[in-house]
């Protein structure tokens, strides 16, 4: 399995643990960045690369991203079609979003999460199966027509638009 990995600058110092955890685990790791630590970086940036990746090839990759919280980079990856991103601040909750939802992309928050604790949390994470019981796949499927007429106007739905007032 190839796994994509991103992060900010605050979540670099986890992700160059990670990879190399990863690496010596025997898995393919395909780091996109950010390449060095760069406090002026952007978290959309890595997360959008990472999304891009495992939205087209969902069934053979996985994604990995961490930022301060892992809100702002799951918010990004979840945009893509294919991508279900989750944040995990334990390895119970890693679980869930495998077991349960069948998470594509884990998110990590740096600012609460221990090197240590982010590999437990990616070890449970990537040895869950998804259970695949019919109430776990039955809403899956109606995420999948929340996506697809959302992202698919001519399937019934409106782009979402900002009111920039509120």
């Amino acid at each position: 399995m190839l796994i994509y990995i991103g992060a900010d600058h605050r979540g670099y110092a986890i992700k160059e643990y990670l990879k190399v955890f990863l690496k010596e685990g025997g898995y393919t790791v395909s780091d996109v960045g950010d390449l060095q630590l760069d406090e002026n970086d952007d978290y959309t940036d890595f997360a959008s690369k990472v999304a891009e990746r495992v939205s087209v090839d969902y069934d053979r990759s996985k994604g990995i991203l961490v930022c301060g919280s892992g809100a702002g980079m799951t918010i990004t990856a979840n945009k893509y079609p294919n991508v279900r991103a989750g944040v995990a601040l334990t390895p119970d909750q890693a679980y869930d979003l495998r077991n349960d939802d069948d998470v594509n992309i884990l998110g990590i928050g740096a600012n609460y999460t221990s090197p240590e604790q982010a590999k437990k949390i990616v070890v449970t994470w990537l040895q869950t199966p998804f259970a695949r019981e019919a109430r776990f796949r039955r809403r899956l499927e109606k995420l999948s027509q929340i996506e697809m007429k959302i992202n698919r106007p001519e399937f019934g739905g409106t782009p979402y638009e900002h009111n920039s007032n509120d």
